[in-house]
């Protein structure tokens, strides 16, 4: 059986690993072995942080939507089920969008709702 050299199989790795970890400082950007185990943790981190990202919007279109909400002296909780009530279909990031780009327009949905007279 004809000798197998392996040399170009590992360097093509290699070369990947050290092409994926461009952008990172020290010596995690050149060494290998410092290359790889930096990737392993950045790949860790941005899968959870895709998750995170998600909750952290959400907590701001709360935020956005109940500081908007306090100005015309009504809660969010109370805000949340009148519009669930009137079957009003506008999702968080709209009502934060109107909230802060379009006053007058939000300020109609907190009408409709009958909250506001």
């Amino acid at each position: 059986m004809a000798r197998v050299k392996r040399g170009t199989t590992a360097n093509k790795r290699r070369k990947n690993v050290l092409a994926q970890t461009k952008g990172f400082r020290f010596k995690r950007n050149t060494k290998y072995k410092l290359a790889k185990d930096a990737l392993s943790h950045a790949w860790r981190h941005a899968f959870r942080d895709r998750k995170t990202k998600k909750r952290v919007f959400r907590q701001m279109w709360l935020t956005q939507i109940n500081a908007a909400l306090r100005e015309h002296n009504i809660s969010y909780s109370v805000f949340a089920s009148a519009i669930r009530k009137k079957n009003i279909g506008i999702d968080r990031k709209i009502l934060s969008t109107l909230a802060k780009e379009q006053p007058q327009a939000f300020k109609k949905i907190i009408q409709e709702t009958g909250l506001l007279s």
